[in-house]
């Protein structure tokens, strides 16, 4: 008996050591995969972002309606579909985008024109109502949306070794903001027929917005040299300002409906080009 402890040691000693030799093996290959991450920080960020890239949450407009009179109720129930039309929206875009753009991407290209878009919706509502009623006020700040938390890197508050992966990764691709060229809208004012004497001061303060946006953008376009991806132009420059023309136009022809004839075709010049 005494003469088989000694195999039944050595065989206990292989059986553990094989079993630190396992661990130690893990150790190793954790270490090694850890040591590695700094020289991917960039798309380990945007992995992050990716892995939880959050949801959209907006104001609720509906429940801070006064009472919606019976000739606007169509009109205002429209609209409020269409908000949360713009919020799905949104947030299918969110999904479909993940790892995109720089560390504000989805500050540019997702919630900004989003903005834009619920702003143009609830001030067509404050006029449906405002027809037959008192307009209501204060609906204006309920337009700007949150990424909830699970998303806030997303929103912005990647490391800066993201922003610097982004410039130097994805400048120079085609359509990307090189800072070339100029911004270039259709004019509103030669397409509009003539403008009753009611609906010239509203008229007049509109088209010298659309002018006003257009330099905003040009502006915009100079000082985000070198950030985004491809689309960053379209997505976060162009886009926008496009939701704020068309915003814009639809108060025009609001404006001139209600003394006459109101102009059809206007929405076709919201859209604008960069001209390299």
């Amino acid at each position: 008996m005494s003469r088989a402890l000694p195999k039944y040691h050595k065989r206990r000693v292989a059986i553990i050591g094989g079993t630190a030799a396992v661990a130690l093996t893990g150790a190793v290959i954790a270490g090694s995969a850890l040591a590695g991450t700094p020289h991917r920080s960039g798309a380990t960020a945007n992995a992050r972002t990716l892995a939880s890239p959050g949801t959209i949450t907006c104001p609720d407009v509906a429940s801070r309606l006064p009472a919606v009179p019976a000739a606007a109720k169509a009109e205002v129930d429209r609209n409020l579909t269409l908000l949360q039309t713009q919020i799905q929206e949104a947030d299918k875009r969110l999904q479909t985008t993940v790892g995109q753009g720089g560390p504000n991407f989805v500050n540019n290209a997702i919630l900004g024109p989003l903005k834009d878009k619920r702003a143009s919706t609830i001030d067509r509502i404050t006029i449906a109502i405002g027809r037959t009623t008192t307009k209501p006020t204060g609906l204006a700040s309920l337009a700007a949306c949150a990424l909830n938390a699970s998303g806030s890197a997303a929103a912005g508050t990647a490391a800066p070794s993201t922003a610097a992966s982004e410039q130097t990764g994805t400048v120079g691709k085609p359509g990307g903001n090189t800072g070339a060229g100029t911004i270039t809208c259709p004019d509103v004012a030669s397409r509009l027929p003539a403008v009753p004497a009611a609906a010239k001061a509203e008229v007049d303060r509109n088209l010298t917005l659309l002018q006003t946006q257009i330099q905003e953008a040009d502006k915009r376009l100079q000082t985000t040299v070198g950030q985004g991806g491809p689309n960053f132009v379209n997505n976060a420059i162009l886009g926008p300002l496009k939701d704020k023309r068309a915003s814009t136009i639809d108060r025009i022809t609001i404006a001139i409906g209600r003394t006459t004839t109101k102009p059809e075709g206007l929405a076709s010049l919201a859209a604008c080009t960069l001209s390299r």
